[in-house]
């Protein structure tokens, strides 16, 4: 394991609970990747924030098994965003459950780009202390079930939702709430997030630091075109499972032995996926 740095005397404290502190642990996985001299998914301001943060990263011990699953998923999000920024350069953008993620770093989206880092208020807070202010982002303290943030954001251009590492903790009944109102209120776009299946969900007491945080995941979801049927407007565009990565090249032989027998089982290779739609 790559041991983050020291932390300095004046660290950042921050003290969340929860679901809201889940986002340390995959704040966490991605630094101890960055880290990693060939790394998945460089994530420069992961690594800073992780040595800046008075948090005993220590307790989350799951962080090193999590860089792989982590890592894909966020870098095939990102090349996601990047390939409909391409192509809608006017676009909004809506990061749900934004946590402390460098999403908006990495990508760099042009100036056209109108983009909205969305979070539960408590974590808005953190991140305004620990993100200086990027010219066209703008962010909303809410929670997603909440009706009233999404009328903040003006309707007149393409949307791309992301909502990566959320959805799960959400029932069935908010999920389809959330997509319906988002596909009401925006005139055409598309929606990235990623999907546990049941299976997953039933395996979740192995997940060490998520049990320590006391959040539950509570949504699977096993075939993706379920969503077409309970959400009008929706159509499925890809799904992509994160063991059929072509980075688990980079794992170690037996890590990277696991992933290949586990990406030629499909009940294992839906266990957890990322997830494309249109609207």
């Amino acid at each position: 394991m790559i041991p983050p740095a020291a932390t300095p005397p004046h660290a950042d404290k921050i003290e969340l609970a929860g679901v809201q502190e889940t986002l340390l642990i995959t704040l966490h996985a991605r630094a101890l990747e960055s880290r990693s001299p060939d790394p998945i998914l460089r994530d420069e301001t992961a690594e800073r924030l992780v040595d800046t943060i008075a948090y005993d990263f220590a307790r989350l011990k799951s962080a090193q098994g999590d860089r792989f699953t982590t890592s894909v998923r966020a870098k095939q999000l990102d090349a996601w965003t990047r390939e409909y920024l391409a192509a809608h350069a006017d676009a909004t953008v809506l990061h749900l459950g934004c946590g402390l993620d460098s999403r908006v770093i990495r990508v760099a989206p042009p100036s056209t780009v109108r983009w909205f880092e969305v979070d539960l208020p408590d974590v808005i807070a953190v991140r305004r202390r620990l993100y200086p202010e990027i010219a066209g982002v703008q962010t909303i303290g809410a929670s997603v079930t909440e009706q009233e943030w999404l009328l903040q954001i003006p309707d007149d251009r393409p949307t791309l939702v992301v909502a990566e590492g959320i959805l799960p903790y959400l029932t069935a009944a908010e999920v389809e709430d959330l997509l319906r109102r988002i596909i009401v209120r925006f005139p055409a776009g598309e929606v990235l997030f990623d999907a546990l299946s049941p299976r997953a969900l039933r395996a979740q007491g192995l997940h060490s630091s998520l049990r320590k945080t006391g959040a539950r995941l509570q949504w699977g979801l096993d075939d993706p075109h379920e969503l077409e049927s309970h959400v009008f407007g929706l159509e499925l565009m890809d799904e992509w499972p994160l063991v059929g990565s072509p980075d688990a090249a980079k794992l170690g032989w037996v890590q990277r032995k696991l992933v290949q027998w586990a990406a030629k089982v499909p009940r294992i290779a839906r266990m957890h996926r990322v997830l494309r739609y249109r609207f």
